[in-house]
Order: C-alpha cells, then structure tokens, then sequence
C-alpha cells in the first residue's frame, strides 16, 4: 500500500472565493471508469490511501477530495481546528469544479461516486443540481440529518441566537473545541482498533489536518442541508445506493428513511426502496472492522457493476 500511495498524483486548484481546494488522483492506463470519493466532516484524503487501493484494484481510477475547511484545502477562519463553511451549496461548486477539471475532459465510459456522512450530503446535492454527470451514486451513512442530544426546538433557537451574534456565530458549537484524540474505547465511529488508531496516526503525523468541532453556522448549514436534500430529491435521478450504520450516533438514521420514500415519491426510488443496513456497524462504514467493511465494498461494487 505505501508504494501505492507513493503513485499517487496531487493536485490543487481555486474553488468558490479563491480557496484552494486540493485532492490526490491515482490513474493507470486501461483504466476507463472513475470513481470520485467525497469524504465526511474533518477527513482529507490522506485518510483513505486503503480504499483507494480497494478501488485502484478493482479497475477504477479513483480521486479524493479534500473539501474546502479541512484536510489541506484552505479554511476560512483564523482558527484552523474551527469546522467552517460560509454556505454549503460552496461545496457544491468546489466539487463541480473539480468534475470540470479531472473527470468531464477525459473519455470514461462509466463515472460513479461514492461519498461518505458530510460528503454524501455534499453529493446528493451535486447530483440534483447536476443530474447528467455520474451514472450511479453510492452513499455511506449520509448526513440527510444531523444526531442532535436535543430536541430539535432548542437546537434551533440556540442556532438563530447565535446566528446573530458574530463572534458565536463562527465560535465551536456547544460541547465542542479543538481536535484531541480520543481513545478508542469511547470512539463513535468503528469498531476496527487498528483502523482508528491509523487515523490517529494520520492527524498526528500531519497536524496541519487536525479539524475540531463545528462553529454553530455549520451546524445550522448542515441542517439546512439536510432539509434541502429532502426538498431536492425529486430532481435526483441518477441510479442511487444508500448504506447505512445500525450502530450510528453521528447522523440520524431517521433521516435516511425519509430521503429514500421521498426518492420513491418522485418515481426513482434507491437501490432495494430502501438504505442498506450493515448491521452492527457505526458510523464509519468504510473504516469498520473486516467483515462489516467487506459487506459493504461488496454491496457497491455490485451496485456499480449493474449500472
């Protein structure tokens, strides 16, 4: 994998208000379908050197995007570790952007993405704004809703308060701060020990990556997000995969039953009219333990195939 990894190809260009977004390309020659991975909230592409060889070996060229406020892409507040985003339809258009650049000019026969928590929220949304550019999508545990310890009343009048007062509005939303690593027996996120302490590694070897808690605005784009996916379905056509985590306590699964009979509604339903559930997995399905991350990479690489 490290000699992999060393093949890869990085690249750099100006997104929305000139920030720079960056991403890591790996591509061989016969190669002639793509896979675009759009990671979650504080991952880079460094974290995903193991399923980008998955997929490498599968015969895909695969690109991995680092969005706009995290990994190596630019941020926009002083206070790297803040999670921030002005408006999140800038995801959108940093990720057009980079179909434009990469995938549009070169002559694939299938193109697909596969994107994971904040990263599916980001692709639902491209595909309804951009129905015609990939032939199916995947979607790992999306972030169609947000896991909130409170109800959703006083969630948004904390938003709204904050909203209006600058200093809160771009502060760590409440119960957040600075990234510090956790120990793996109180991590909500897989259940492999050697892949969690990897990422660990990662964010420690490279802490110009570390990303902390979001600011209260993200908290409410993600909402927003989540709302507008919903309002967006019908315009989302293209062949659609939803895998979602029994076990998760980041996104609400809810949510994802919603996206999917609201898809139903407007006459394209998801894979099965209904998400995929890998039972016993949390929130990182990708980064889960052998068998739930095998259950899962096979799942979509059949879904591929059949489209």
């Amino acid at each position: 994998m490290l000699d992999f990894w060393r093949e890869r190809q990085e690249g750099e260009f100006a997104g929305v208000d000139d920030v720079p977004i960056h991403y890591v390309r790996f591509s061989a020659i016969g190669n002639d379908n793509i896979i675009l991975v759009s990671p979650g909230r504080i991952e880079s592409y460094v974290k995903y050197p193991e399923l980008a060889y998955d997929l490498f070996q599968c015969g895909f060229d695969v690109i991995i995007v680092d969005h706009r406020g995290q990994g190596r892409s630019g941020r926009m507040l002083d206070d790297r570790h803040r999670g921030h985003v002005q408006h999140f339809d800038d995801y959108i258009e940093d990720l057009h952007q980079l179909y434009q650049r990469e995938i549009a000019p070169r002559d694939y026969t299938k193109k697909y993405i596969l994107a994971h928590s904040m990263g599916g929220a980001i692709a639902a949304l491209f595909l309804a704004k951009y129905p015609q550019t990939f032939d199916a999508a995947a979607l790992c545990a999306p972030m169609t809703g947000i896991y909130l310890p409170i109800p959703g009343w006083i969630s948004r009048r904390i938003l709204n308060w904050a909203e209006r007062r600058p200093l809160r509005r771009d502060g760590y939303a409440m119960g957040t701060g600075h990234w510090r690593p956790l120990p793996f027996v109180v991590n909500r996120l897989t259940h492999s020990r050697e892949r969690y302490r990897r990422n660990l590694r990662f964010y420690a070897d490279y802490p110009e990556l570390q990303v902390g808690g979001p600011t209260y605005h993200w908290v409410k784009e993600g909402i927003k997000a989540g709302m507008h996916i919903l309002q967006q379905a019908e315009n989302i056509t293209t062949p659609l995969l939803l895998l979602q985590a029994s076990e998760d306590r980041v996104v609400d699964n809810r949510s994802h039953l919603a996206f999917c009979q609201a898809m139903a509604v407007a006459g394209h339903p998801c894979e099965g009219d209904e998400p995929l559930v890998i039972e016993g997995a949390r929130h990182e399905i990708l980064f889960e333990r052998d068998d739930l991350r095998a259950k899962a990479l096979d799942a979509i690489m059949r879904f591929y195939a059949r489209h």
